[in-house]
Order: C-alpha cells, then structure tokens, then sequence
C-alpha cells in the first residue's frame, strides 16, 4: 500500500516530469547534432558567447562557475541547461508581479534624516554601512524600537504564542517551512480561534520548502477555515530558474506591533520535539516599536504580488509606544530579482568594520572567494574572527562541501567550531559588541544569491552583548577544528573540489 500510495504521489510525478523533460531536451540536441556539422558550429558558437556573456556581467563569478565548466564541458547540451535553469531569461508572472510590488512599496520605506544623523555622529567609522542599508538597499533604521533575543527557538516558540492570543487586529505569517505537529498546531489553534473573532489571518509558506510536510491541497484547508493562505511559487513540472528562487524568509507580524523573525521555521525539529539531527540550535527574535513596520512592509509586498488585497499598506500600520531608547534596528529584506546581493553585501560590512571580534553562526558555509577573502582579511588584521557549524549534519554532501573550506579558512586565522551536540540552524553575525545582524540568510549561494531572504540588522543596543554571549556560551559545547582535521587526501580534495563547482544548485 505504502509503494502504490509513493508510486502516485505529487513527488513521483514531478520527477516523472522532470525526467521526461530531459529526455525530450536531450533527444532534440542528439537530433540537430547529427543532421550537419554546421549547425553544430553555430551551436558552439552561441556556447562560447553565452560564456563571455557571464564573464562580463556577473557578480559573483564563483557562483557561476559551474555554468563555465558545464558550458566548456559540453557547449550544446550545457548551453541549453544554462538558458533553461540558470539565466533567468522567462520570468514567471508570479515573478514579475514581485518586482512591480516590490518597486511600488518603496514609498511605504522612509527613512528619518534625523535618526540616520545620529547614527552617523555615533558611529562615524561604521556610517557607510548605515548609509548603504537605509538609502541603496532602501530599508530604514528606526530608533523608536526594540527586540528580545532568544538564543533557542524552544524559548522564543511560548512567546511566539502568547503574543499571537494578545493579537486583536491582524497575524501575518510567511515561513519557508510548515509542518503540522505540536509547534505548528500550536500556532494552528490561535489563528483559527482569531478568525472566528474577526482578524485578518493570512498564511503564505513555501512550496517546496513545505513540499515533503503539506499536501497539495493545504492551502484550501486553511481558506476553509477561513485563514487566507498562499502557496508561494506553486511547483511546476517544467524545469527553469523560476523553480530556483524560494521564499526563505520567517516573517510573524502581529497588529503591526510586534514581529518575530530568526532562523526557525514552523516545524518540531526547531524546538527539539523531534530529534533528527541531535540538538537542534536555532534563534527567533521578537522586534516591536517602529521597525516592525518594515516588516510588515516586506510581508504585504509579497502577499499582494501574488493576490492583490490591499491598496493601502499604511491601513496596517501602527503607532509605536515611546520607549527608552538602546540602539538602532533596519529590518531588511533581499531578493534575486535584482542586481543586487544586499545580505551578502551587510555581512561583508560587518566584516570590513570589525575592530575586535566578530563571531558567527551559520548551517552551511559553501561561499565565493569575495567572502572568503574578507573573513581571512579580518583575522589577519587581528579580529578574534570563528565560525559555528553543525556537528551532526543535516546533508551529507553538503556537509563536506562545508568542511572543504576549513583549511584555507584556518591557515588563514579563521576560526572553525563544529557544534558537538548537533545542528546549528541559526544564522548570525555579531560583531564588536555593537553591531549584530539576525536572519534567515545562510552563508552559501543558494541564500546568497538565489532565494528571497530577510534580517534585523542590530546596532547600538546593550542587548548585543546578549547575542555574543549566546556564542560564547555555544562555543563551549563546540569542537575546534585543527589545521590537520581539516586535511583531506588527494582523492577527497579533488572529489570535493568537484563538488564545489557544483555547489551553487545544492
């Protein structure tokens, strides 16, 4: 029953597809290449000027090598796959609606000139980094705010709950991942008792993020129960760059008062219900005040690119309670509809502002020599620079592709520490006890460069010192990896190296 039941599920018919798809391309290829040489001539010709085409415009070169090689391997067959899946030439209409919401929400992002001033008198050494978030990025800082920082998800998941059941306009919620167990139905139980009492409740998740956890049919489950829910670029068996780009971001915004934001997704391995790869280290962040705003920007973008609901976004905006003020926070947000490479370009920030220490935590470290470079650069010049990874790894091959990079790494003075007792999940940068950065926003290509993405950028507040602690105090169920640990022989370094160029689709 068990076989019948996987051989027609969803899963079985997308790799069905998938491998028709690639026989027919194949098969196409096989045909022109033998009806005259001078069509195979032309062929090649087109190879060679896709490669100089990527050599000029990328921006971020080793990313794209794996196209180079491919190409240069096989031009034909490689040029197609690259015009198929990795050139972004036929944008979907899911797609374009993103970039024409996206441009169209800018107005909703000001910044106050005054509290950009401040910062600036501040911290005069570190304003070009403030200057490049709140004007080129275009998400603005905010002073009239603050966060709680919580260092497991398993502690941030009962506030996550009790701020949802305090709710008494609006719960957005946009998750990469959501799996029915005892943290989603958790969450489940509240949104359908706030529907009943009239808040706007709208869900979007991934759908291949929550493609092995959802059926097909969830989203209508939930509109039944009168929870507005999208799926968010809904799988399709056709192969193309459309199905490359995913919705990583973990968004909640409540009332347009309180966000929560962090590395968990809405599933029990995240708060240690479930245990697959040991303890499962994660964060979430609850912001309120004014920089939640941002936020609920970012969540309306999206939402609206796909239904068009809302004419007005400022109707979901709320009046910030004046507090003490600690610090500064941009939320920000990035996307691979655009030149621009915003969450690599902060975390290259911190790392070309650290005067002492900077300190990171990050599942997978599969990154270009641009970010190799500037990790190597500030520990040459004297910053206490590590680097947290699992111990126990969710995926093996890229696992060892992680592990590829420690020796360069640390014959550089990087520090490496593998977590002991079992997966990091979170991603975090912390920084000279002043400048911290929370998010979704894994050190590898595929969050770097190909997925939509989200993080709260830190500054100022005393409550930064709260997130190097949390490193320190992980630091002390960690192995720190030796020069000769990171060893590899002949045949692993060129299995491995082989793997690199590929990395970028893993």
């Amino acid at each position: 029953m068990k076989i019948i039941k996987a051989l027609f599920s969803r899963a079985a018919f997308m790799v069905l597809m998938v491998i028709i798809e690639i026989s027919v391309i194949t098969s196409i290829f096989i045909f022109f290449g033998e009806q005259a040489e001078w069509i195979d001539i032309v062929l090649r010709i087109i190879s060679l000027l896709i490669i100089l085409w990527i050599i000029k415009n990328s921006r971020h070169l080793s990313s794209d090598m794996m196209w180079l090689v491919l190409i240069v391997l096989f031009p034909v067959a490689g040029s197609a796959i690259y015009l198929l899946i990795g050139a972004d030439l036929f944008l979907s209409r899911t797609f374009r609606n993103i970039i024409v919401s996206t441009s169209g929400a800018k107005k909703y992002y000001q910044q106050d000139p005054a509290v950009l001033e401040n910062m600036k008198k501040e911290a005069p050494d570190i304003c070009g980094q403030f200057r490049y978030i709140s004007k080129y990025a275009g998400f603005p800082f905010y002073e009239n705010t603050d966060f709680s920082y919580y260092k497991l998800a398993d502690e941030g998941y009962p506030v996550m709950l009790e701020e949802m059941k305090k709710a008494e306009k609006f719960i957005f919620l946009e998750y990469f991942i959501i799996e029915p167990g005892i943290m989603w139905n958790g969450m489940l139980e509240i949104l359908e008792q706030k529907v009943k009492e009239g808040l706007d409740v709208r869900v979007m998740y991934d759908d291949i993020g929550s493609f092995m956890t959802l059926s097909y049919k969830y989203a209508r489950t939930l509109e039944e129960k009168g929870i507005k829910c999208i799926p968010f670029n809904r799988i399709n068996p056709i192969l193309g760059a459309i199905m490359n780009h995913r919705d990583h971001r973990k968004i909640m915004v409540i009332d347009g008062k309180t966000a929560f934001s962090g590395g968990a997704n809405l599933a029990d391995e995240y708060i240690n219900v479930k245990k697959i790869h040991g303890h499962w280290k994660d964060n979430i962040i609850r912001i309120k005040g004014e920089a939640v705003w941002s936020y609920t920007v970012m969540f309306l973008t999206h939402w609206n690119a796909l239904r068009k609901t809302d004419e007005d976004f400022t109707v979901f905006r709320a009046e910030a309670e004046p507090g003490k003020k600690d610090g500064y926070i941009a939320a920000y947000g990035d996307t691979p509809l655009d030149a621009d490479i915003t969450a690599q370009n902060i975390y290259m920030g911190i790392l070309n502002e650290t005067a002492e220490y900077c300190y990171i935590m990050t599942p997978y470290l599969i990154i270009d020599t641009e970010l190799i470079n500037g990790l190597i650069l500030a520990a040459q010049q004297g910053n206490d620079v590590r680097i947290i990874t699992p111990g126990i790894p969710d995926k093996k091959i890229v696992w060892w592709i992680t592990r590829s990079y420690y020796r360069q790494l640390i014959e550089g003075g990087v520090k490496i520490y593998e977590y002991s007792p079992g997966f990091v999940h979170s991603k975090v940068f912390v920084s000279d006890d002043r400048v911290a950065t929370v998010g979704t926003v894994n050190l590898d290509y595929r969050s770097l460069y190909l997925h939509f993405e989200n993080g709260t950028y830190l500054y100022g507040s005393e409550k930064v010192k709260e997130i190097r602690q949390d490193f320190l105090e992980t630091c002390e169920k960690c192995h720190e990896m030796s020069w000769e640990e990171s060893r590899n022989g002949i045949i692993a370094e060129f299995l491995l190296s082989v793997l690199r160029i590929f990395a970028p689709m893993m």
